[in-house]
């Protein structure tokens, strides 16, 4: 494998991720959402826009106690325990959510040591490129349902596609909401490849899921 920013050559640290780029378009997304949308498809079978919001609301509040180590029931709740609930004032406990979830992991202590996520100990570099990558995976759902344009710059795409690549189909942090990798062409932009081994198909849309 050539060296690259997540991989640097033997001996040089890989760069800390920064969770602010993907956290902000996000966030950016949530004024294209109408509320007329809330009950469209995602490419999430289970959720709606709306369960789709709910479980960002939480998952921005969950890691951002990660990174904080303040261990509790927001960090030790598997992610599919149960249907997400969305608050009525999700339009703006959710943007302040991911905003305090980007300015955690900006703390260098957030990275060191063990943390839990999910009811998942594991070690805090992980847990912190887990956070990225759900916000650029649920980002890309959310984009996809709402028929919104989405684009990441290349660095956070590229520690979201190490790390699923890396992971097995039964990582227990994927829980029901990555399924097997789907196909896509080698070539494909990377954000497609992404989106493949998150275990969508690239190409989705909500006409395709009536």
């Amino acid at each position: 494998m050539e060296p690259t920013a997540q991989n640097p050559p033997p001996g040089v640290p890989r760069p800390v991720p920064d969770l602010r780029p993907a956290a902000d378009a996000v966030a950016r997304l949530l004024d294209g959402v109408t509320d007329g949308q809330l009950g469209d498809p995602t490419p999430l079978p289970a959720y709606t826009v709306r369960e789709l919001l709910g479980h960002l609301a939480g998952l921005a509040a969950a890691f951002r106690d990660t990174a904080l180590k303040k261990l509790g029931p927001t960090t030790d709740t598997p992610p599919d325990s149960a249907l997400p609930v969305l608050d009525d004032d999700w339009r703006t406990v959710l943007p302040e959510r991911l905003g305090r979830l980007a300015a955690a992991w900006t703390a260098p202590e957030a990275w060191e040591g063990t943390t839990r996520a999910g009811g998942v100990t594991l070690p805090a570099r992980v847990a912190g490129e887990v956070a990225l990558n759900e916000l650029v995976v649920h980002g890309w759902d959310l984009a996809r349902a709402t028929g919104q344009p989405y684009g990441l710059p290349e660095a956070s795409l590229r520690v979201s596609y190490e790390l699923l690549a890396a992971a097995g189909d039964d990582d227990p942090l994927r829980g029901t909401n990555f399924g097997p990798a789907v196909p896509v062409p080698a070539h494909a932009p990377l954000l497609d490849r992404v989106i493949g081994l998150s275990g969508r198909a690239p190409g989705w849309t909500p006409a395709a899921a009536g």
